[in-house]
Order: C-alpha cells, then structure tokens, then sequence
C-alpha cells in the first residue's frame, strides 16, 4: 500500500504501481505449454525452393519491407541474413507479433503476452529489442489487459528500424544479390 502523502503528491506514482502490481499478477500465470506456442528456430532455415522469387518480385523489396516480410521466401532471406548479423531479435520480435494478432482465446493471448514481454521487451530480455522508454511504457501498460493491439506499438517502432536500418543492408548483401540475378 502507498503512503498517502506520496499518493497524493504524485498520483501517478500510485497509478504506476498499480500496474505494476497487475502486470506482475499476469506475469505470475503458469507456463504450461508456453514453449511450443512460439517457437524461435534455433540454426537457420533454407528458403522453400519452391516458392523462389522472380528477379522482378524480389527487386520490389528493396522499396518496401511490406512486400519482403509478406513473401515466405522473403522473410526467412531477411531471417537469415539478420541472424548472419547477429541482429535476428528485430524479425523474431516481429514475427511473434504477427503471431499474437492472430490469437483469438484469451488464455493463448495471456501466454504469448507473457512470452513476448519475457522474451523481448523487459528489460534485461535474452532477445531485448530496442525501443525507447515511452514505448516500453504503454506496451507494459496495455499488458494488463492484453488484446490484439498491446504490441502494436513496440511492433511499428521495430519495424520502423528494419526498414530505416535493416532493409538497406540486407539489399547490399549476397542473400539478396543472388535473388535478382
């Protein structure tokens, strides 16, 4: 319980622990099958050979990481390339974003909320991304009640950052030059 001179100075700080003390409450939930429900490949995978992209396909993802991240063979091409850099926590983090969005039960969102919170956002995370303290902030807030949109926030700043970042140097590098030959 607050001291009531501080809650009353700073309403916010009461407010604060409040959701603190229900994100912890949410965190707390047990962790039954939580690992099979997203799963991270460990070792890169081979693109389905398949589905190979024309030249002209894949030369549309130098100017829109939309269409790259749309494209299964697209998106494990960037996948791999980011984990040839040691930087695959952006594409993960999105990916399980995408993942979550699609959850309809309440329990399954409750789960991967906490896995995702756990696996990417807290801080000392094993795959922590970098978003800004604000943005931490909301996304711990709309996980106490978590739905579809508690990560969209964090999501579109990770994905502002491959696209800014990422998306050029995978363009310069050979898992993309061997795509538009």
């Amino acid at each position: 319980r607050c001291h009531p001179c501080l809650t009353s100075s700073f309403p916010s700080l009461h407010r604060a622990k409040e959701i603190k003390t229900k994100l912890g409450t949410l965190l707390q939930k047990p962790d039954s099958a939580i690992d099979l429900i997203i799963p991270y490949p460990e070792k890169a995978e081979k693109p389905p050979k398949a589905h190979k992209p024309s030249p002209e396909e894949a030369l549309q993802w130098r100017d829109s990481l939309e269409k790259l991240l749309q494209n299964t063979y697209g998106l494990t091409s960037f996948s791999n390339f980011l984990r040839s850099e040691f930087s695959e926590e952006n594409i993960e983090f999105w990916v399980a974003c995408e993942d979550y969005k699609r959850t309809k039960s309440p329990v399954k969102m409750a789960e991967k909320a906490k896995k995702i919170y756990e696996e990417f956002i807290q801080t000392e995370a094993p795959k922590e991304v970098n978003i800004d303290h604000f943005t931490k902030a909301v996304t711990m807030k709309n996980l106490v009640e978590p739905s579809a949109s508690s990560f969209d926030m964090a999501q579109k700043r990770i994905f502002a950052l491959m696209e800014k970042d990422s998306l050029p140097r995978f363009v310069r590098s050979e898992f993309y030059q061997e795509l538009v030959k």
